[in-house]
Formats: C-alpha cells, sequence, structure tokens
C-alpha cells in the first residue's frame, strides 16, 4: 500500500525532541493494535483465515507493547491515560454502515493505519542515535509493513478486488487529507 502523502519533515525532529511523549504515544497504539485485533476476531470469526492470523496480531502487538513499556520503565515514564488518538478517530469517521461495508473499512483502514505507523517508525528508526533504539524501531517498523499487508489480503478474501483497490484508494485519499489537517505532534499518527 502506498500512501497518498508523506509525513512532514517537521514531525521527525519534533518527535525527537520528544521522544518520551513519542514513547507513551507508541504504548497506547500498540495497546489499541492488540484490541484491535481481538476485536476483529470477536465480530468476522468466519472470515477465512482472520481468527488464525488476528490471534498472532494479537500476540505480536503485545509483545511490541513489553518492549516499548520496558524502553518506558527504563526511562521512568509511566503509561497513564489515554488521551485519545484524533488521527484514528478521523479515519474511524469513515467507516460505513452496512454490514459488509464496515467489515471492508474495518480491516482497511486498519491497513491504512498501519501504513502510517510503518512509515512514521521507519523514520524514528533512521533519526534515533542511539543503536538499540535504532535497531528496535527497524524491526517494528518491519512488523507494521507486514502487517498493511495482511488487512489487505484478509479484505480481499471478503471482497473482490476491484472493489478493495477501490476502497483502498479512496481510503488514502481521505487519510492524506486528514494528516494534512493535523497538527505536527509527538505521537506516532
Amino acid at each position: 500500500m502506498k500512501l497518498k502523502s508523506s509525513t512532514s519533515p517537521k514531525w521527525l525532529p519534533h518527535a525527537l525532541e520528544h521522544f518520551d511523549e513519542v514513547l507513551i504515544d507508541h504504548a497506547h497504539c500498540e495497546k489499541k493494535a492488540a484490541a484491535n485485533a481481538l476485536s476483529l476476531l470477536q465480530v468476522y470469526p468466519d472470515v477465512p483465515g482472520l481468527p488464525a492470523q488476528m490471534a498472532r496480531l494479537a500476540r505480536e502487538e503485545s509483545a511490541h507493547l513489553a518492549k516499548v513499556l520496558s524502553l518506558m520503565e527504563e526511562r521512568g515514564l509511566t503509561l497513564g491515560r489515554d488521551a485519545g488518538d484524533p488521527y484514528a478517530k478521523a479515519l474511524q469517521g469513515l467507516m460505513r454502515n452496512g454490514s459488509r461495508e464496515r467489515r471492508l473499512d474495518r480491516l482497511l483502514i486498519a491497513g491504512v493505519i498501519e501504513s502510517r505507523s510503518h512509515e512514521r517508525l521507519q523514520l524514528l528508526a533512521e533519526g534515533l542515535t542511539e543503536p538499540s533504539l535504532r535497531r528496535l524501531y527497524s524491526e517494528l517498523a518491519r512488523s507494521e509493513d507486514g502487517h498493511q499487508k495482511l488487512f489487505v489480503r484478509l479484505a480481499k478474501n471478503v471482497e473482490d478486488e476491484v472493489a478493495v483497490e477501490e476502497r483502498l484508494e479512496a481510503l488514502l485519499e481521505a487519510e492524506a487529507r486528514v494528516v494534512a489537517q493535523l497538527p505536527i505532534r509527538a505521537a506516532i499518527h
């Protein structure tokens, strides 16, 4: 999947300057990604391949959460309450209401979010100076890339490829508008 816009060049310096805030946000993102995988498993157990894939994804996202929480603990940070993610909320607001449409949108929006996460985690991997952090963020970016592809594959299990590609294109265009409207934040999205 190819995003329609790149992250602003101003984001990385801001994120590096406020890396502790990014870590806290990142932990919340991993927590929500694991919860979303379990939610999809609960709601769509009949989608071919989805149950086992979502169980694996929830486990992987939880492992990522544990790594970020460990890093936070080393830095004396606490998780605190989740203030919410205006990016994800805006994308969720694009979901259609029919059951088939909603199922497709949930899968594709999850893929779009993973795609943006992949881009930002890769930027962090390239911008961080500490070798262990660079390795961690490079590893996490590779995982996000795999996750975005997984969601598109699952979408193609429930809808024909043309419908998936058309809806994905519309969602990617909407995502670019959302990103353009949001301020630069010390956050993954």
